[in-house]
Order: structure tokens, then sequence, then C-alpha cells
């Protein structure tokens, strides 16, 4: 019997060495970097991102062309001037990752596992957010616990985040709500203002993680990668095949076409699930299957959220 194919050599895991090289490729691929402010008010950028944090630092008199949403009535109202905020921007800003590693994302028939998928962008956006003087930090999930790590600049804060990604924990089993405890954890270390990137294949987002995903994207840049492969999205060719998940093999027939298709309906529902969210509270989403090239195609899809 006919089996998918085996992810090549560099899909089944990650080196150190693999993740410094692509600093190389990371220049300008995060959005909102280096943006200026365009108005006294914080929050008005050059780009549908932030950007970095804004800080309070003065209130003044009001003058022409300063934004009207920016004037602070309390000092307006004690003095009878119109008085207004003024904001300088963060040397720095916080860039969280929230990456998935439990046991259902080391998977793929084409390309890499999912895993992996996550790892390289993770350290793609990483090199190019301390490129831009961001700093780095994240939460990294196996499935059962996470592990979290406070944001530090330059290639320090980046070679913190690659170790668990290059030799995760391996748990034999998910936790439905470990991608939930990481949601709710998150919105506690990330200040308003941080930019967030998830990677995950969201397959256990329930009602409570999006409660808390909905909140982050109040604050905060988000930007929500799903990452799936080919595999999960549309059944093979009709025929008989020996699948395995590590330690059973089983058999799936694909020759019913009222399953293929329904297969295919299953997939692109929950797909549309997650846009439509995102949509709705303002988060970016971006998608990679397994066998696309992550640089260039980051590169693609991020351009097109500017």
């Amino acid at each position: 019997m006919a089996k998918p194919a085996t992810p090549q050599s560099r899909g089944a895991s990650v080196s150190l060495n693999h993740l410094v090289k692509l600093r190389g490729q990371c220049h300008g691929l995060l959005p909102g970097a280096g943006k200026r402010v365009g108005t006294a008010m914080a929050g008005h950028y050059l780009s549908a991102f932030r950007g970095r944090g804004m800080d309070f630092d003065e209130v003044r008199a009001y003058q022409a062309g300063d934004d009207v949403r920016a004037i602070d009535w309390r000092v307006t109202a004690r003095t009878g001037r119109t008085h207004t905020k003024l904001y300088r921007e963060e040397r720095e800003r916080p860039v969280f990752f929230l990456v998935d590693q439990s046991p259902e994302m080391r998977f793929a028939t084409r390309g890499a596992f999912k895993s992996v998928i996550a790892a390289e962008v993770a350290a793609l956006l990483a090199w190019s957010a301390v490129e831009s003087g961001d700093r780095v930090g994240g939460l990294i999930f196996d499935g059962a616990r996470h592990r979290e790590l406070r944001p530090h600049g330059g290639q320090r804060g980046v070679l913190r985040l690659f170790k668990p990604l290059i030799d995760p924990p391996r748990v034999a089993r998910t936790d439905p709500a470990a991608l939930t405890h990481a949601l709710r954890r998150l919105r506690h270390v990330a200040r308003p203002g941080s930019m967030v990137v998830i990677l995950s294949d969201f397959r256990h987002l329930d009602a409570d993680g999006e409660r808390h995903l909905g909140y982050l994207a109040r604050h905060n840049d988000v930007v929500a990668t799903f990452i799936y492969d080919d595999l999960e999205r549309e059944l093979p060719p009709p025929g008989r095949y020996n699948l395995s998940d590590g330690s059973r093999i089983f058999a799936i027939d694909t020759t019913a076409r009222r399953a293929r298709l329904a297969y295919r309906q299953q997939f692109e529902a929950r797909r549309q699930a997650l846009v439509g969210f995102c949509r709705q509270h303002g988060v970016k989403f971006l998608e990679l299957a397994t066998h696309e090239a992550v640089a260039e195609t980051l590169r693609r899809r991020l351009g097109g959220l500017r």
C-alpha cells in the first residue's frame, strides 16, 4: 500500500545552525518595524501595525494640526485652555512569540513538520525584530505545559528563544487546553503596545482561548499564523493508504467521493472560522503550508498586511 511522502531530512527537526543562518533572510520581514509616529496620539502610524509602544511624555497647549483625539480634557477643563497629550516612542518594543510544539505539530507529508515551520517563522521574525531594535520573548508550549521567556534584546534574546525550539520536550498526548493556558498567561506578560506572533495549527483553539486572544488583540498587534499540511486540507487520490502517528499504523480508504468532500469541507470550515475571528478582532491572519518556502512566503504575505 502506498504511504504519504516522508518529510526530507530538514523536515523532522531543526538545528541551532539552521536557525542562526536564517538571519541572512530576515531583513524587513517584521511588519511595523521602524515606523515613525505620525501625530501626537499614540497608535497613529503609517502602517496597519501599531509599531513600537508609546510612553506618555508631557502635556502642552493645543496647536493647529494636533490630533483632537489626544486632547487632555482634564487639563483643558482645569486651565480653560485646550491642551494635548504628547507621547514619545519607546526605544524597544517587546515582540512575543507563542509557538505551538505540541504532538499534532510534529506532522507533515511534504516539506517540513508543522513544528519546524513554526520554528523557522519564529526565527526569521525574531531576527527581523532585533534588527529593528526590538526585544524578543515568548511562550513555547508542548501540548502539556509552556516555557516562558522574558523579552531580551539583541542576539541574546533570539538565541534564548531558539533553545526550546531545537530541543522541545516530547509529550505523548496534548492537553486540549494547552493553547488556552498559554494565551491566558500571555495576557499577563504582554504589555500594551507589544507585538504578538502566534504560530500554531489552532486545532485546540476553544471559546476560552478565543476570549484571551480577543483581549490580546485589543491592546497589542497580533499576527495569527495558521500552519497546515496538505493532507489536512485534502485527502490523497482515491485508494488505500497506511498512516502512522508514531506509535500506531492504520489504514484509510479515500475512494468514497462523499467522504472526500466532507473531509475538505471540515478543514475549510475550521479555517474560515479562524479567518472570521481574526477579521472580527483585528488580528492579522497568515497561513503557511508545510511545503511552502518559508522566507519567500512570509515576505509576500506579510507585505500584503502593511
